[in-house]
């Protein structure tokens, strides 16, 4: 392999002085230096050629022994110094103090085609952030990451990437629900790719400990890398620096939103700086459509990060990096301004994204109104999320409203004969006061069903289907995994051989492990 290594975190921010692999507090550090766990017998399952190319990785790079030694933990690349980083971190509303890197380990930066990426493995052992932890992943977790973080990025969602998906021939002790009812499962590593893997928590370690200087190296080393239009150093640019957090941040949960995207656990741990999906461990899919779901078991009491709170979690983790980054700035009006901001644009840029997927593009006083009652309506019988907004685009501005103007979307409906009396009164009146509007809008029908064909996909990873994966993976059997892999390049794309899995969740995945109950070690 000849990879372009150009490391900038492990060269230009402090690293813990101790060099033994402990479980411990690590003070005035961005890292730790770490080696991955060798590994019984390993065997690469699938990787991804496009970024591969990105990195500027071969095919025949992708099948050589020296690829699967380095990216399964087994051998380090010459002139490489691995190492987990130390960040703090909100969970579920509370401080949790050091976390950091706990079964992550990053290998190395490589520059190519004038673009940074950091590679890093997920489920390579122990670090001294893994706390009681082993540092490993299982199968099941690492294709759910692996097929969702491509899933994501051709969705056209901020996203991290996935580079490989191997297996480590060492057997893994996983409680799955948190039960008591520990098994073993197969263990797995992924490779994830980021241009840097940054969390709020990084910065947040060092303000809880009052080590300014550690701050400020961190975030003037992000800006210098990730913001360079910035002039680091200043109080302006650490504003600013803040200012383009909070707007990356809320464009990524916008299209989450849009696609029906639930993260599961929005800790500030798991917030990337640069606004990227990142840390995908109990995420679902939307089902049927319902604000108040939540895929992860752990938050099943209070549904803190649940579908409708994604947009409210991403500010209240906004406000612990504002205080975070304070001690930089020392003026609190500034960052209140920008949290204010992010309010204000949430409603625009919400009401701009909803108008989008229902195919409205000019300007109506009452739209907010007409998306209030659709989210209304959508949720008084289960009605599934990506079919119905899919199949909008066969309404015409001239279609009759009769006793069949449900037809086009009639298949979101998981039990259609509930769509009566009241609940089919309210559809008509929508689909009435719909129609009246698009009458308004300047766009053929056509056009209007190619532009929402755009923002609606037909495709997305859906929870059953990933389970589906894993059962076969378990047995030996990868082929699903490429077929999912490769469907979901083209998410948004008519695909005739694929269109089995264009279909609403099956009633065995109703309330199967795994397809609707997940845990954080999912």
């Amino acid at each position: 392999m000849n990879l372009n290594v150009k490391d900038t975190f492990n060269t230009e921010l402090p690293a813990d002085p101790i060099l033994e692999n402990t479980r411990r507090q690590v003070m005035q550090a961005c890292y730790s230096v770490v080696t991955p766990k060798l590994t019984a017998t390993p065997s690469m399952i699938h990787t991804s050629s496009e970024l591969a190319l990105d990195l500027g990785l071969t095919e025949d790079d992708l099948k050589s022994e020296e690829f699967l030694n380095i990216f399964t933990g087994n051998a380090v690349l010459p002139d490489t110094q691995p190492y987990a980083m130390c960040y703090g971190g909100h969970q579920f509303g509370n401080w949790a103090g050091q976390l950091g890197d706990g079964r992550a380990i990053n290998l190395f930066e490589v520059n190519h085609n004038n673009k940074q990426w950091a590679l890093q493995l997920k489920g390579a052992g122990e670090t001294p952030y893994s706390r009681t932890a082993d540092g490993l992943a299982v199968l099941r977790s690492s294709i759910r990451e692996y097929l969702c973080s491509e899933a994501m990025y051709h969705l056209g969602v901020p996203t991290t990437r996935a580079l490989s998906l191997a297996l480590t021939g060492d057997q893994v002790l996983r409680d799955i629900l948190y039960n008591g009812y520990p098994a073993y499962e197969k263990g797995a590593v992924v490779c994830r790719v980021a241009p840097s893997f940054l969390r709020f928590g990084n910065f947040e370690i060092f303000s809880s400990r009052q080590d300014k200087k550690t701050l400020k190296d961190l975030t003037d080393y992000t800006i210098r890398h990730f913001f360079p239009h910035l002039n680091k150093g200043t109080k302006e640019s650490y504003i600013q620096f803040f200012r383009e957090v909070a707007n990356s941040t809320l464009d990524m949960i916008i299209n989450w939103q849009r696609v029906g995207f639930v993260h599961g656990v929005m800790n500030t741990d798991n917030m990337s700086i640069l606004g990227l999906t990142i840390d995908y461990g109990p995420y679902g899919w939307l089902e049927g459509y319902d604000e108040g779901w939540t895929p992860n078991t752990t938050d099943r009491q209070h549904k803190r990060y649940r579908y409708g709170n994604q947009i409210n979690i991403g500010l209240w983790n906004l406000y612990q990096l504002a205080n975070a980054l304070f001690p930089l700035i020392e003026d609190a009006a500034p960052l209140e301004t920008i949290l204010k901001e992010y309010r204000e644009d949430y409603q625009t840029k919400y009401l701009s994204m909803m108008k989008s997927k229902i195919g409205l593009f000019d300007t109506d006083k009452n739209d907010g109104e007409l998306l209030g009652r659709l989210e209304e309506n959508l949720q008084l019988t289960e009605t599934d999320m990506t079919i119905f907004f899919r199949n909008l685009n066969k309404i015409r501005k001239e279609s009759p409203i009769d006793d069949y103007f449900l037809n086009p979307v009639k298949d979101a409906f998981y039990v259609f004969e509930e769509v009566d009396g009241d609940i089919f009164e309210k559809w008509k009146k929508w689909f009435t006061d719909y129609q009246l509007r698009l009458q308004k809008e300047n766009l053929t029908d056509e056009q209007r069903s190619e532009k929402m064909n755009k923002v609606n996909p037909k495709y997305v990873l859906r929870n059953y289907m990933a389970q589906l994966a894993i059962d076969e993976a378990d047995k030996g059997d990868y082929a699903l995994i490429n077929e999912f892999f490769q469907l979901l390049k083209h998410p948004y794309d008519e695909q005739m051989k694929a269109e089995k899995w264009f279909a609403k969740r099956p009633d065995w995945a109703r309330n199967k492990v795994g397809c609707s109950m997940l845990s954080c070690s999912s």
